[in-house]
């Protein structure tokens, strides 16, 4: 599968938080996610493996009970069922991989 850059087809997570899938094989599903300044993703969990990367903005990452001021450039990896979520301090991109594929992302 290829993705060639497309502005359109986000969809709204929650208000100011929008994501769209770019690519997905069989055992994994890389998306993009828009974070707006000052929203919150609230803490939740689910089987899949989440691996990150911040491409820009800076965010507060809570992994469990550690929380991590990631910015432009830092990366992360999350294990299967452990709880998540972040405050959103600068406008943000972020892209991440699911393993397995999160079936409910698929377009």
């Amino acid at each position: 599968m290829f993705y060639k850059k497309d502005d359109s087809k986000y969809k709204q997570s929650l208000e100011g938080i929008e994501f769209k899938t770019l690519v997905y094989g069989e055992k994994t599903l890389l998306s993009e996610f828009r974070l707006e300044k000052g929203k919150i993703l609230p803490m939740h969990e689910h089987p899949h493996e989440q691996t990150g990367y911040l491409v820009s903005g800076r965010i507060i990452l809570i992994l469990g009970d550690q929380r991590y001021e990631a910015e432009s450039g830092d990366s992360w990896s999350i294990p299967g069922n452990v709880q998540h979520g972040a405050e959103v301090i600068e406008n943000s991109v972020a892209v991440e991989v699911f393993s397995p594929v999160r079936e409910e992302y698929l377009p």
